[in-house]
């Protein structure tokens, strides 16, 4: 493995009965790169997702992540192993506040906190507000996530995602539900966020504008593997995708 990959999904298969969710589906990540997954409802690429991130076990290949093999690996030690997630619905604690969510995630992902222990005392409270400044949430830090919109709530969730300082995050369609207006400030939040941590992005997304603004790579999902993989350029222009995946 180059030693500049951080991600390494070799040739996985997975059937559900007589449907291949993955059929050798391999994908390979470089250090800092931000990779863009389209294609198609029902074309794999969640199944890819939830396959690198220990939601899924393969039949057969296997995913390396930084050189180890991670092939089944339990969600919970793959988090706390270096890769994040951001859901398309947000998973968050809606009556809790901003700084709440965040240390919530961290403590049950570290496994530092007790439920007798107040979070006020959270040895990595400041860092999450910093992390939050980050991102531009400092000002609601203090307010319950359920009084905010739907954009902010986006960033919340990728800002626990990022609260471990992931190596490599992988974002189910960061900007859904998200209205036009906001959907590039949102990215261009998410992206400073990402260069602050060092962090290397895979997303999938159904929005061409985004993809073709901020991915490095895009891999094309087609019956459970790729079928196209290269720039924006490249691929955006190319006439099957445009049929297919655009609808051009």
């Amino acid at each position: 493995m180059t030693e500049s990959l951080v991600l390494e999904a070799r040739n996985l298969r997975l059937s559900f009965g007589g449907v291949k969710a993955a059929d050798d589906a391999s994908l390979a990540v470089k250090k800092g790169e931000k990779v863009a997954i389209i294609g198609p409802n029902g074309a794999g690429k969640t199944t890819f997702v939830n396959l690198c991130t220990g939601y899924l076990v393969p039949q057969s290949g296997a995913v390396m992540f930084e050189g180890r093999d991670i092939t089944g690996v339990a969600p919970r030690r793959i988090a706390r192993g270096g890769i994040g997630r951001s859901f398309q619905l947000p998973q968050l604690f809606l009556d809790n506040t901003v700084i709440e969510n965040m240390l919530l995630a961290l403590a049950a992902r570290e496994g530092i906190w007790q439920a007798w222990t107040p979070l006020e005392r959270h040895p990595k409270r400041d860092e999450m507000f910093d992390l939050l400044g980050v991102i531009g949430l400092a000002e609601v830090a203090q307010r319950p996530v359920r009084e905010l919109p739907e954009g902010m709530r986006k960033l919340i969730d990728i800002a626990m995602a990022l609260a471990l300082k992931p190596r490599l995050i992988f974002m189910d369609e960061p900007t859904s539900g998200v209205s036009s207006k906001e959907k590039f400030a949102i990215m261009d939040t998410l992206i400073k966020a990402l260069k602050y941590n060092e962090t290397t992005a895979i997303f999938v997304e159904h929005d061409m504008d985004v993809v073709s603004r901020y991915a490095d790579k895009v891999a094309v999902w087609s019956g459970g593997r790729i079928s196209l993989e290269g720039t924006p350029e490249q691929v955006l222009n190319d006439p099957d995708v445009r049929k297919n995946v655009i609808g051009v």
